[in-house]
């Protein structure tokens, strides 16, 4: 039995990339700032997300950078060839599959929230 999920809350470090394929597929990418309550430091931790299919469509239409977002998924491990040295790198991401939009209507522009309802997703 294996257990991965991945529960954050954070704000959205630039605005979605969104990318549509041949197959019909949507894929949205962006990266999140997450502040540790117990670190000392400013600096936060920064994760990449990436949304699928739906959800992908609603994080390209309603987040943008410095929106606060909360998002829950799963961790996984990209691997590549470094094109320079040929060397093998790696990086977490984390594929959401629930997207909670946080931030206040002030957060946010009114008219892109005003027909939003969060139990339509």
């Amino acid at each position: 039995m294996g257990l991965n999920v991945v529960n954050l809350v954070g704000r959205a470090g630039k605005d979605p990339e969104i990318r549509y394929f041949e197959s019909g597929t949507v894929l949205c990418t962006v990266t999140m700032a997450v502040n540790r309550p117990t670190s000392k430091s400013d600096e936060p931790d920064w994760f990449s997300l990436e949304f699928w299919g739906k959800t992908a469509e609603i994080a390209s239409n309603y987040v943008k950078k410095g929106s606060l977002i909360g998002v829950k998924g799963s961790l996984k491990i990209e691997t590549w060839s470094d094109r320079n040295t040929g060397a093998t790198r790696s990086k977490p991401v984390i594929r959401v599959e629930r997207l909670d939009l946080l931030g206040s209507k002030r957060d946010n522009d009114s008219s892109m929230m005003s027909n939003y309802d969060k139990s339509e997703f």
